[in-house]
């Protein structure tokens, strides 16, 4: 794709979701982390029945604590690898209250620190909570860089950085949100829905179709 095919990619994503939200449920910047440290190999759809429950009874690091490792578990043991992720969640409460003044950090190193936290987890919080223009590649992401031509590479980091240095500025802290979406309802890794993608026409993939088919 060049740099006038990306522009038309994003605007036509743009018109048709001016204002792209993530799926996951929260209302504060602890629940968003949570719900992401808990979303790894699992779905959004799953996560958020999970954290439901879990967020009516305890949604703040020390009410996290309290619960103890039965009491978390039994709230999300519905989501997979749960017993590490209830660990994982346990463990950064504790340091979120022991270093942080029980707040999220909103660093990019203070974040990666923190048990069960990696670079995309950190990615989605800075981007989703704080708005800051950061790319979390998740498999979504990761195949619609590479089909489309967008953000070609081999892994999630080089996908990233093609992504961070391709997407125009006025589209980079939505961008996320935007690829995270087409990849899960349009651009599916089956049997990707290319006569009702609004930017095959930008698509490297799609254009590949159109020629072959002429």
């Amino acid at each position: 794709m060049n740099a006038a095919q990306i522009e038309r990619f994003f605007a036509t994503l743009k018109a048709a979701n001016p204002a792209p939200q993530t799926e996951l449920e929260f209302s504060s910047v602890f629940e968003l982390l949570t719900a992401v440290l808990l979303s790894a190999q699992a779905t959004d759809v799953g996560v958020n029945k999970a954290t439901k429950r879990l967020f009516a009874v305890a949604n703040t690091p020390a009410q996290i604590l309290a619960l103890g490792t039965e009491g978390l578990e039994s709230h999300i043991k519905t989501i997979g690898l749960y017993r590490s992720k209830a660990r994982h969640l346990l463990q950064t409460c504790r340091i979120l209250i022991d270093r942080h003044g029980g707040e999220v950090p909103r660093s990019r190193e203070a974040l990666e620190a923190l048990p069960g936290v990696g670079r995309k987890t950190a990615n989605v919080v800075l981007n989703v909570a704080f708005g800051e223009p950061t790319m979390a590649v998740d498999t979504h992401i990761f195949r619609v860089g590479n089909r489309t031509g967008l953000a070609p590479g081999k892994t999630p980091l080089a996908v990233e950085l093609g992504l961070l240095k391709r997407v125009p500025a006025a589209y980079l802290v939505d961008a996320h949100h935007w690829l995270i979406l087409h990849g899960r309802y349009v651009c599916q890794a089956r049997k990707p829905l290319c006569s009702a993608c609004a930017v095959a026409d930008e698509c490297d993939h799609g254009r590949q179709l159109k020629s072959a088919a002429a």
